[in-house]
Parts: structure tokens; sequence; C-alpha cells
């Protein structure tokens, strides 16, 4: 087995070890910042009045957390596209000036 192979598997089982702990050991009612920070504001001034109100309330907390994966998804998808098109654009480049007979350093 080459050390990248050995590299590999190790961050592999680190990432296993970041999912599965918290899974197994980590015990409690966990709930978002806006809802803590929602609490908070009605414990410290219970008179207090929200100036908006939400466009949209999801049914349930499962089509709320569909819809945050949804976004996010959205969101990285959208930067992997746009540093895979200056990847492309790079290599591209670099190959035009290598069959040009360019003298340019590959960085």
């Amino acid at each position: 087995m080459t050390q990248r192979q050995k590299t590999n598997w190790l961050l592999l089982g680190g990432a296993a070890l970041l999912v599965a702990w918290p899974l197994l050991f980590v015990k409690g009612d966990f709930e978002g910042a806006d809802a803590q920070a929602g609490e908070l504001v009605k414990e410290l001034s219970p008179n207090y009045k929200a100036w908006v109100e939400p466009v949209f309330e999801p049914a349930s907390s499962e089509i709320e957390s569909l819809l945050f994966a949804l976004q996010a998804t959205l969101g990285a998808g959208t930067i992997g596209f746009i540093f895979g098109g200056y990847h492309e654009r790079r290599r591209q480049q670099r190959q035009t000036s290598v069959t040009s007979g360019g003298n340019e350093l590959e960085s």
C-alpha cells in the first residue's frame, strides 16, 4: 500500500469518526440558532414584538430541513461549477502555450 493510499484511508477514517461521534455520544435536544435566539429574546424582553413576519412558513421541520439542504446543495454546486470553469480555462491556456511553443513557466 502506497503512502498516498494510507493517507486517503486515514482521512476517510477521520471523516467517518467525525460523523459517528456526535450520533453515538452526544445526547440532547438540538434546535437551530434562530429558535434559541427567539427564546432568549422572549425571556429577556417579554413585551418584544417582531418587526416582520416570515413570508413562507414550511408545514413541518422536515420540509424546512429539505429546503435548507437544497439551498446548500445549489450553493455548493454553483461554487464548484465556477471553480471548475476557472480550472478548465487555466488548463486549456497551459495546453495552448505548450503546443504553440510558448516559454511560460507552469505554476
